[in-house]
């Protein structure tokens, strides 16, 4: 009831002839129209107007919430598509002495929705690191990786940073990274507001460290991907959510860089790796990684098949020329066809050229 006494009937009626509008408009081929009130939600401002006309004459405002991909579409008509549905309405509801005087639309918000962050320049408060201090910590033009580890596998995580090198992947590893004149905590901080991506290497005991679970708490914070590596024990609490890898010491180099090599900046450092690759063996390591490459830009296409023609330990490799495909795969050539769609030949003096 308004403030006069009137009990309304269309606010209270109005799914009914919504539904009959939106049959309407899929009569007419209105599919816009129809997209519109079949995914609102309708809410009614009763008697947004009011005359003595005839005894009293109601309008109503009609606000319909609709979901974000479909009310951007809207935009630029949305005055329009306003109107129509508002002549729509009253040309088929049959109630006397009311109508709707205005249709706004509004777009709907998901409850968790948070827009500053999805706009991707929301500045946060991580901590501004210096370049310096970040060249102090990072190998340069490399994908920055930090290792949560236990200090019992020191060993096998040095070396599992030293085999990551050969993919571009800059590994920051707590016990052997911080320099000796430098506050240890301060340092690893420094190197967790830096990292392009965690890797959680879970061993016995790993829950067992308060410093590894803080650390895996950080990266959650920040929203970096992390990497769960199984090596003994299986994912936990938070990083149960993420992506886990079931493999030993010796093949998790080469299975952490091709779920990294998804990433662009990944994918930047590893053709840098590849062109500054310095033996055959080499070659064919970096060679494991190419089926997993799904695109490449027009730049890193060019720079990938420079590092074939100019480097002659990549040619020459049989991962990379695709000699051997039994025991190296089918080579750059190959996966160059398979995610360009573009004909690549091998020219007579044995370089990569477009067709």
């Amino acid at each position: 009831m308004n403030g006069q006494g009137n009990t309304f009937e269309l606010p209270k009626n109005i799914d009914r002839y919504l539904a009959t509008l939106s049959k309407y408009y899929g009569k007419e081929g209105q599919k816009q129209l129809q997209e519109i009130i079949v995914n609102s939600h309708a809410k009614v401002h009763a008697g947004w107007s009011s005359d003595n006309w005839n005894g009293g004459t109601y309008g109503h405002a009609l606000y319909l919430a609709i979901p974000e991909s479909i009310y951007l579409s809207t935009v630029n008509d949305k005055a329009e598509l306003q109107e129509e549905i508002r002549q729509g309405l009253n040309k088929i509801h049959d109630i006397q002495n009311e109508f709707i005087e205005e249709v706004f639309f509004e777009m709907e918000v998901p409850a968790d929705h948070d827009w500053r962050k999805d706009s991707g320049l929301l500045i946060t408060h991580n901590r501004i690191i210096p370049d310096p201090v970040a060249n102090r910590i990072w190998d340069k033009d490399c994908f920055r990786v930090f290792i949560s580890h236990k200090t019992e596998v020191k060993k096998e995580t040095s070396g599992l940073k030293e085999k990551l090198k050969l993919y571009g992947i800059s590994c920051f590893v707590a016990h052997e990274d911080i320099h000796p004149t430098k506050e240890w905590q301060n340092e690893i901080e420094n190197a967790l507001h830096t990292m392009d991506t965690f890797v959680a290497l879970l061993t016995d005991g790993f829950h067992d460290s308060l410093w590894t679970d803080q650390e895996v708490g950080f990266a959650f914070g920040r929203g970096v991907p992390i990497i769960s590596v199984k090596l003994g024990k299986d994912p936990y609490g938070f990083i149960g959510k993420f992506q886990a890898l079931s493999c030993t010491w010796e093949t998790a180099p080469a299975e952490i860089a091709k779920i990294l090599i998804k990433k662009d900046p990944m994918l930047n450092a590893y053709i840098n790796a590849v062109q500054n690759c310095q033996s055959y063996d080499g070659g064919n390591k970096l060679a494991e990684i190419l089926p997993f490459i799904e695109k490449l830009s027009d730049s890193q296409i060019d720079n990938l098949i420079t590092a074939f023609n100019e480097n002659s330990q990549v040619r020459d490799s049989y991962g990379f020329n695709g000699k051997n495909p039994r025991y190296y795969g089918d080579g750059l050539l190959h996966n160059l066809r398979r995610i360009t769609n573009i004909n690549y030949k091998l020219s007579s003096r044995n370089k990569i050229e477009k067709v």
